[in-house]
């Protein structure tokens, strides 16, 4: 992903993303187009372990997933260790060039994403497998979910089991983009911030929470606005 450099992010801003949108797109090579599934990505216990002791960066670190085996892209995984590439779509937002009250100007779009590569690896049927299954429905369902307890389902989950295909990502490289407005004198910036934040829209309102806290100043005006 090319990432201009006034629109990237710290290891902590890619971190943030990657938990808070858990739903990621895999993609890993294939002819003649690449493999691409949409699926669900969580932080392990060693992970969250590291995270927790002082570790500031994905890099070095596990992420894991599943999917179903009937997904012809679980073939490919199951062949053995592979490169790949997950995407982490954070809030995004059209920009009209009326928010920012001059001309000439262009409309644009905001938005906030990170590209984790890394290497792939399939992990065993069963216990292994399950294991993964168990870790996303701690961590989906304790952040996103109504407390729901899994326990009445254990014996489902031995059943669907072998159906799911489990996989650990070894996390290499991380490029965060974090375009939100950075190009925009300091008056457009605000005009921009405020938009989003008055919108019905909950992904608007997000996208104006990061413009607030993006750690990141505006480019100096050049043309005086």
């Amino acid at each position: 992903m090319f990432v201009p450099a006034h629109y990237e992010g710290d290891a902590a801003a890619a971190l943030a993303v990657v938990q808070a949108n858990p739903l990621a797109t895999l993609t890993t090579s294939a002819d003649p187009v690449p493999y691409a599934t949409h699926l669900p990505i969580v932080v392990p216990e060693d992970t969250e372990k590291a995270l927790r002791d002082g570790a500031q960066d994905l890099r070095g670190l596990r992420l894991v997933g599943h999917l179903n085996r009937a997904n012809p892209h679980w073939s490919r995984l199951a062949s053995g260790p592979s490169a790949g590439l997950l995407i982490f779509r954070g809030p995004n937002g059209y920009i009209s060039p009326e928010v920012y009250g001059y001309t000439p100007a262009a409309p644009t779009w905001n938005f906030v994403s990170v590209h984790v590569r890394g290497t792939i690896r399939p992990l065993a049927a069963g216990e292994e497998t399950l294991g993964v299954i168990r870790r996303t429905v701690r961590e989906l369902e304790g952040r996103f979910g109504r407390g729901w307890d899994m326990t009445s389902s254990l014996g489902y989950f031995d059943r669907i089991v072998p159906a799911v295909g489990a996989f650990e990502v070894h996390v290499e490289q991380v490029d965060g983009m974090f375009k939100l407005s950075q190009e925009q004198s300091e008056q457009a910036r605000e005009r921009t911030t405020r938009h989003f934040a008055g919108s019905p829209d909950g992904t608007h309102r997000e996208l104006a929470a990061w413009m607030e806290r993006c750690p990141m100043s505006p480019l100096p005006d050049t043309e005086g606005r």
